[in-house]
Formats: structure tokens, sequence, C-alpha cells
């Protein structure tokens, strides 16, 4: 018998093609495609959805081989009605198409198992499409992605009717170079992107990540692909990213006592700007763990952290991260890699999970190491601070520049006199020479970030200025609310009459109080001044008059 009904599921992985082409179908076989298919393919096409388009030059090309001669295709049965669609999910659609079987007496042609096992037992000879191709084997060298790839690219962008570009060179130091000078054109891309989704469904070490009207994500084995479409994109556009290098913990700056730390801590935080290399050495620090004989996995939204294989990687369970962590949490795990920590739920689940007693390993984009801990503020009570996160490590350039510990203890806040004032503070600590570098305190309604080395500047939250070496210089404490501007100095200079400058600029002439500070209304002509260049990142001091 040289008859056969597909299903969507052959044709939505293309088996069907390999079938004809490898000539298990016979000479010439009779190929029938029912318009419930046929609809279906349609609506997965007209949401944008990948699989649709792949779906379609699917069904186009078995349009070509009919024209050819090599089969003969005739499309059967109606449309499904708006109530038949409704019932899909119980089989009904199904059961339609292996009727289809039945009245044409062909062979039913699945690679969906409860399709199949149903058609058995209703009498059908049913032919399962499962993939033949070698599950280990690499990528085709001939993809046309990876055309543009060379051993110095970090990422290739394509745009429909935009030449190619590739950022080339390494994590913190690399280039926006363009491939070259060709547009690439409608037809390219659209081959491009249909070869990715064929790839990554054939292939068990690629999988479609995210699948939303008009964009997908795919992991492709170690390359990062988004591919989006209108109308979520103006144009078709395909980025693909993949690490250039997979390090070792020993490859990075890191001493005897800071390995002794990581080995110890367990709220850690990996900050950097995006391309830092925060992934790579999140990575090289899992491995590290599982090599420590620690039950290690990963929760990642998009799977593409470069983990030895007895690491699991976790994603987003029915599209939720907070099923996903409740699985998690029965596994126990030792460690948990959770890349990356971004939206208010990402961070209450990182927080639970650390007060389950698991250690977690955060990943976080942040523009300096302080700035990763003040995402936190505000998402968490100030007094558990240290109890979720106690390391923060900063990578810049491909390799770690900072590393802050965290500890809570109960003191007078720097630049305060008064011992009534003493309350529980956050000391954020430089790691490589215990400097205190800032005080995290409630102050009022706000919770404060107070920089105790010179080096940070002032710039917001009550932060000191000091980079001047004048010898009368006053440093400055600044904080707006309630509608007024706070201006506090150091207590020794309580009473005196001082001008305010902002980068070298006088701006204010005022007196201290006896409490050393001054205290004006938003509403007044220099405190909307001062404001302007404190919002401005100035840097703003006083002398004394």
């Amino acid at each position: 018998m040289d008859k056969f009904v597909c299903d969507t599921s052959v044709i939505f992985n293309g088996q069907i093609l390999t079938l004809i082409e490898d000539g298990e179908l016979g000479e010439k076989p009779e190929i029938f495609i029912s318009n419930i298919v046929v609809a279906e393919v349609e609506y997965r096409t007209n949401v944008h959805k990948e699989i649709g388009y792949f779906g379609l030059r699917v069904l186009k090309e078995l349009r070509n081989l009919h024209d050819k001669g090599e089969i003969s295709l005739h499309i059967v049965g109606k449309r499904p009605s708006r109530e038949e669609i409704k019932m899909a999910p119980g089989g009904e659609l199904d059961a339609l198409i292996r009727e289809y079987a039945k009245e044409n007496n062909a062979i039913l042609i699945t690679a969906d198992r409860i399709q199949g096992d149903v058609g058995e037992f209703e009498g059908l000879e049913v032919l399962f499409a499962w993939e033949k191709k070698s599950k280990e084997e690499l990528l085709p060298i001939s993809l046309k992605i990876l055309e543009y790839f060379d051993d110095e690219t970090m990422s290739v962008h394509l745009k429909q009717n935009i030449p190619p570009y590739a950022k080339k060179g390494s994590p913190g130091n690399w280039r926006l170079l363009k491939i070259n000078n060709e547009p690439i054109s409608n037809k390219l891309i659209e081959d491009i992107a249909m070869e990715i989704a064929e790839v990554t469904r054939e292939d068990q070490h690629s999988f479609i990540e995210i699948e939303k009207e008009g964009a997908v994500v795919a992991q492709m084995r170690e390359f990062r692909i988004v591919i989006t479409r209108p109308p979520f994109s103006k144009d078709i556009e395909i980025t693909a990213v993949r690490p250039l290098v997979s390090l070792e913990l020993s490859d990075y700056s890191i001493d005897s006592r800071l390995q002794n730390r990581l080995e110890k801590a367990e709220g850690i935080l990996v900050a950097g700007s995006p391309g830092a290399g925060k992934s790579t050495f999140s990575a090289a620090l899992a491995n590290y763990y599982l090599r420590q004989e620690k039950v290690v996995k990963t929760l990642e939204s998009v799977r593409d952290l470069q983990v030895e294989p007895e690491i699991t990687q976790y994603t987003k369970l029915e599209g939720n991260l907070e099923n996903s962590a409740d699985i998690l949490l029965l596994v126990r795990p030792d460690f948990t890699i959770f890349d990356e920590v971004r939206t208010t739920k990402d961070f209450q689940i990182y927080s639970d999970f650390r007060l389950s007693g698991v250690g977690m390993v955060g990943v976080v984009h942040s523009a300096s190491a302080i700035d990763a801990i003040q995402r936190f503020i505000g998402r968490i009570e100030l007094g558990m601070l240290s109890s979720i996160i106690d390391t923060i490590i900063f990578i810049e350039g491909g390799d770690i520049s900072t590393v802050f510990v965290l500890k809570m203890t109960v003191k007078v806040p720097y630049g305060f006199r008064d011992k009534d004032l003493a309350r529980p503070v956050v000391e954020v600590r430089n790691f490589g020479n215990d400097r205190l570098e800032f005080e995290i305190y409630n102050f009022g309604n706000d919770v404060v970030v107070n920089p105790i080395s010179s080096k940070y500047p002032s710039r917001g939250r009550g932060i000191p200025s000091s980079r001047m070496k004048k010898d009368n210089r006053i440093d400055l404490d600044i904080a707006v609310k309630k509608q007024k501007i706070f201006i506090r100095a150091n207590p020794e200079y309580a009473s005196q009459n001082i001008i305010i400058y902002s980068d070298n600029q006088q701006i204010f002439t005022g007196s201290l109080s006896r409490n050393a500070d001054i205290s004006l209304s938003l509403s007044n002509k220099e405190a909307k001044r001062i404001l302007k260049e404190f919002n401005n990142h100035r840097e703003i001091y006083a002398l004394t008059k």
C-alpha cells in the first residue's frame, strides 16, 4: 500500500520529507493532507509562531514534489469549525484525521505516540515517523548562521535589508563590526530562520526556550538565538550569541582567601554589565561546586549556561519560574545558579531559597557592585539583607573586579554624633582589604546607602563627597524627602557659615544649624539649584565662609 495520511506532528517536525527522500514510502506515494492540518499550520503562522513558518515550508515542499511528479498530493476533508477547534485538546481533530486514513485505506503517519497508539487500537496501520538522525552528531557545518561566525565572534546580528554585523573580541573588550556590505534579503533571513527552527527541533541537545507571537528564543547547542518578527519587531531580525570561552575558577583572579570564602558563602550575587562575563564566571563556579561534591542545579529563563552534564538546568515550568522553584525546593540542591535575577518575583524566589537553606548564586545586571545590592533594597526587609546576601562579586572585562561582603551590626552610623542614634546597620566591606566601603541603614522613612570610602563621590541617597584635598573642605550628605532637601555636614562644623559649591561653582551660602545641617523647601530657588546639581551627579561640597 502506497497511500499515506499525515497528521500535524509529521508536518511540524518535517519527517514526512525525510521519509519521501529516503524512499521509505515507495515510488510516487499518494500523500493525503487534511484541511485540519492546513488550518493548524495556517493558524500557527498567522500568530507568528516559528513552528508555523516551518510547517508552511514543509507544505510548500510537498506541493513542489507533487509538481515534479515525485508524489501524488491530495488535500482532503473540510476545514474544522470553531467548535471542533475548541474540542481539539480532547482529540476530536486527531480522530477526524484517523477517519480520513480509514476512508482512503491509507497508512497513518504520525510522530505523536497517543495518536499512533489509538490508531493501532482502531485497526489502522501506523507508521511512526521518529527522527532518524544521530543524536550525537555535531551541528551541520553548512548551517547558514554559522557562516557568519569566526573564532573571535561573540554574537551575530542579522536584520532584513541591513548588512550583517558581529561583536568580535572578548567580554569587556569587543567591537561591533560590519561582516560584509551585502544587505540581508528577505528570502535569506527567512531561510536562516527556518533552518534554525528545523535543526533546533531535530537535535536533542537543542530546544525552543520561548515562543510567543512575533518572537522565539532557541538554544541550539551552545548558541542562543533570538528570532523576532512583526508585530513584535518592525522587521525580521536574528541575533545569535555564543560563549567564546569556557573557563575554570582557577582562570580568574582568585586567591586562597577568596576561594575559602566561596566555599562558605551561600548567598552570592554575580554582578556586571551586559557582556562583562557574568554567565561565564557563574558556569565556572557551578562546575567548581560540582567538583566539591555538591548537588548543583541551575534556574534559567533561557538555559544557556555552559555547565557539566551532571548539572541539571531548569527553566520556567508552565511558563512560570515560581512553579520551577516549587519543584526545585523538593530536589534540595546544595547550590542553585539563578541566571538571571531581574524582576521582583525573581528577587523573592532568590530570597525564599536562601531562607530555606539553599546556597544561591544569583546573576544580576548592574553598573557597579553596590548597585547590585541596591536592586534588593525595597524588595526585602533591610534586616534580612545580610542573611540573604553575604557576598557580591563584580565582573568587569571578563575577570573579578570587586568583591564585597555584607555583615549586620548595631552602631551609630558614620557621620552621626549622638549615641542615641545607634541603629541596625548593614556594613559592606571590601573583601580584599576589609575596608568599610558602605553603610546601609534606615533614616526616617528612607533607606540610606552611605559610602565611607573616599573613592565614591556624592551621587545620592545620602552619599558624602570627599575627593577635594583642601583643608577647609566640608563633605556634605544630601537627601531629599517630603518636598525638602536636607544638607548635613560633620558635627564639628555645627553653627558655622558655609559656601556650597558644585564642581567648583558657588551655588549657595548659608549657616549650619547646631545639628550641623540645613533644610530648604524645594519651592526655594537655591534648593532647586542644589537639587538639579545633585541629580546631575555633580560633586557638591562646602567651604567655611
